[in-house]
């Protein structure tokens, strides 16, 4: 049902008619055979592991919420996706791109090209994040250049927006759900991905679901090395609709769970608005706008 996609044929003819499919009725595919292989992934799970076991006096020395960006440690509780649920119960580090001071963009920094945190006394942490990050922003270009000719448009459409992208690197730890957990309680509650692609890895525990055209909600699971691929709202806008971004959810089981997912996104300055509108929409803007509602520590701000 969720179209699986194997990397090293991203341009043969079969594989454009299924990446066309998921891209524009499911708005999921599980990613194979790319350069990133298991072991790397189960060392970047490690590592963030080893992170979410600190004591929470450590953690919050690097507290994303007293930062002012999304930058370091976020709480249990420190997002909202959903109004009408409760805060989402899991915790997360985030790193992203880094920019020179002089860069024309860096002033923009506060949220998309901020400096990282890093916890102290870590040994490896920071090492393994960013070769994780490196690869994986290839893995994810490649993806966008064949969804590019799938979906009509040159290979190279959005090669050029990508060169200083706002991409974000999360761990998310979703803890064993407790016993008195309700129906308004999620890991993280249904939601839409804001930006325009999602490339997730996982330590191959269940728990994320989607949700299909009809209503009804689908498990999708995928073992380190092979990846889960959502599109968010920002390239169905930017697609005028074409490519679908789908909701989806964490409820959570008795069992932890850690995910890793890269939030693919183009240069702050790149116009996203709907292809041949005329219009200009920033990539930025949007962001502004969708985390500004999600962080609550961005919102009491």
């Amino acid at each position: 049902m969720i179209p699986q996609i194997d990397a090293a044929r991203l341009h043969a003819p079969e594989t454009q008619d299924a990446l066309r499919h998921a891209a524009t009725e499911t708005g999921f595919l599980t990613l194979t055979n790319t350069a990133i292989d298991r072991a790397q992934v189960e060392a970047v799970i490690a590592a963030y592991l080893s992170f979410f076991r600190l004591d929470e006096a450590h953690k919050a020395q690097i507290d994303m919420a007293r930062t002012g960006s999304n930058r370091g440690w976020g709480a249990s509780g420190a997002e909202q996706v959903d109004p009408a649920a409760n805060p989402d119960y899991k915790q997360v580090f985030d790193m992203g791109m880094e920019l020179s001071a002089d860069d024309p963009l860096a002033a923009h920094g506060l949220k998309y090209y901020a400096p990282n945190h890093w916890p102290a006394d870590l040994p490896g942490f920071r090492e393994t994040l960013e070769a994780y990050y490196g690869g994986a922003r290839h893995v994810a270009l490649d993806l966008l250049a064949a969804l590019s000719t799938a979906i009509g448009q040159p290979r190279d459409y959005f090669a050029d927006r990508f060169d200083k992208p706002m991409a974000l690197l999360r761990g998310n730890y979703y803890p064993p759900r407790p016993d008195d957990a309700g129906a308004r309680d999620f890991g993280i509650a249904p939601h839409t991905d804001y930006g325009c692609l999602t490339l997730l890895a996982t330590d191959g525990t269940a728990g994320l679901e989607v949700q299909l055209r009809d209503g009804t909600w689908i498990d999708v699971a995928a073992n380190p090395g092979t990846f889960v691929v959502n599109f968010g709202e920002m390239l169905e806008m930017w697609t005028n609709e074409l490519v679908r971004a789908t909701p989806h959810r964490v409820i959570g089981t008795a069992t932890e769970r850690v995910s890793v997912p890269l939030f693919f996104n183009p240069n702050y300055d790149t116009n996203v608005a709907p292809m041949g509108s005329g219009r200009t929409i920033l990539a930025g803007d949007h962001l502004s706008r969708r985390y500004d509602e999600t962080y609550l520590h961005l919102a009491k701000g």
